[in-house]
């Protein structure tokens, strides 16, 4: 057999090799848990508001962009494992080339615009899902404590807009210019939740916070101890609740359902209980429920937590 034979024939079984390798890198890829279904979410769970699939877009094209990366950069490594192998080339050392500045280039500005453009579509997206309304159809503060969740929802149950003739003591430390959107007579009712309470449908541990379908709600999110931060799975976004620090986002429900809710943020020894549930109905189911609060005796609002610190007061008195 010719040199150049067995040369052909060796170089087989590295190919076979490669090609085997390549074949169980791509079943690990796509095998990770994600379904058909689920796997143009990427393992995301389906959007519940009108702001989410914005976020889920994000999280798609980041994923392209670093698969597309990690191609170019998985077939570079192959292309010189393959091409530039010592048995080939049948040299020990290959001459050396240092200072080639085209790829010295090509390799800084590729990053560069990389990290530019995902820095332009990140900013886009946040901007936008961190805008609020100057008057949303609703407004609930949230309140995180050790170890569990209360809202304050800020309606005005009574129809009367004329009570309550001042801002309640509970709610003070929120900053004034973010009491703003409350509707004029907003006397409240408020849910106080436990780490050992159960919704009664499916009997997920936690408090249940009731939404709307359809209306848009606005979060205040305070904090009376350490910071915690407030996940609703299927928002696909969360929000630290600070103490001393006031935090709002605002969106609207399009689904009708349950679904689950967590704390995000180590916040102590009990923090894996901070586990709460939210539950979008219709308008009228909304509204019944806030007078079925009423009628338990569940007027006004709980704390709302620590007061602003200097630092957050002198960011409100900048920004207003």
């Amino acid at each position: 057999m010719s040199p150049n034979g067995s040369d052909r024939s060796s170089r087989r079984p590295v190919r076979r090799k490669l090609l085997q390798a390549l074949a169980a890198g791509l079943v690990l890829a796509t095998a990770t848990g994600c379904t058909s279904k689920d796997f143009p979410r990427l393992g995301m769970p389906t959007p519940v508001t009108e702001e989410a699939p914005r976020i889920l877009s994000l999280w798609q094209g980041s994923w392209a962009a670093a698969l597309a990366t990690g191609v170019l950069v998985w077939g570079l490594i192959i292309w010189a494992v393959i091409f530039h192998r010592r048995s080939r080339t049948k040299i020990e050392v290959p001459a050396q080339t240092r200072y080639n500045m085209p790829i010295e280039a090509l390799y800084t500005v590729v990053p560069i615009i990389i990290v530019s453009v995902l820095f332009y579509f990140t900013a886009r997206d946040e901007n936008a899902l961190l805008k609020t309304s100057k008057k949303p159809d609703h407004v609930i503060n949230v309140v995180g404590y050790q170890w569990s969740w209360g809202f304050n929802y800020m309606e005005n149950v009574d129809g009367n807009p004329a009570t309550p003739q001042k801002t309640a003591k509970e709610i003070s430390a929120i900053p004034k210019r973010m009491l703003s959107a409350v509707p004029q007579g907003a006397e409240g009712v408020y849910e106080v939740g436990t780490p050992g309470e159960r919704n009664p449908q499916n009997g997920n541990p936690g408090p249940t916070l009731w939404l709307p379908k359809g209306e848009s709600v606005q979060f205040i999110l305070t904090s009376r101890d350490v910071i915690h931060s407030f996940w609703v799975i299927p928002f696909l976004m969360k929000m630290d609740v600070i103490p001393g620090h006031t935090n709002r986002f605002e969106v609207t429900p399009n689904r009708e359902g349950t679904f689950r809710g967590k704390c995000a943020e180590l916040c102590g020894v009990d923090h894996s209980r901070m586990l709460f549930n939210v539950k979008v109905v219709s308008p009228e189911r909304y509204q019944q429920h806030l007078k079925d609060l009423a009628k338990k005796g569940q007027t006004g609002y709980i704390p709302a937590g620590i007061a602003q610190t200097d630092a957050a007061k002198n960011a409100e008195t900048k920004t207003s």
